[in-house]
């Protein structure tokens, strides 16, 4: 069953988002994990896409845009399925994707703005109900 991850971030600045973001895809790329990225829209997807570039000036993650060159290990998304990965998903909308359950793991993002919050705790409850095994993570 798919372990859910609450990744709860003290600020509530957007750009946080995509630095945690990026801090897990990271660490789970070291790990040799596959990595799908659910941005809210194709703006956010593409400053991540920038910043994956950037992140760790002395290594490289590989990674691209749905759809692009070097998705294979680290895809980002904003609504398109998520293909062959299945291992690793990290969560930026405030939705629930259909398709979170194919994975072995989700990360869900929490920033402190109203919005996200109260998203994030529907999300909670959503996955509790029906008995994911949940994690909270304090940043």
């Amino acid at each position: 069953m798919t372990r859910v991850g609450f990744y709860v971030v003290q600020a509530a600045q957007q750009d946080q988002r995509l630095q945690v973001a990026a801090r897990l895809a990271d660490k789970a790329f070291a790990r040799g994990h596959r990595i799908f990225i659910n941005a809210a829209d194709k703006s956010q997807a593409g400053a991540l896409n920038e910043l994956l570039w950037s992140f760790r000036p002395a290594s490289f993650l590989p990674h691209g845009l749905c759809g692009e060159e070097h998705a294979e290990t680290i895809a980002i998304g904003w609504g398109q399925g998520p293909d062959t990965h299945n291992d690793l998903l990290i969560n930026l909308q405030l939705e629930i994707p259909a398709f979170f359950s194919r994975f072995q793991r989700v990360a869900e993002v929490v920033t402190q703005d109203p919005e996200s919050l109260a998203a994030l705790r529907r999300s909670w409850t959503f996955y509790k109900e029906r008995g994911y095994q949940l994690e909270k993570h304090d940043l």
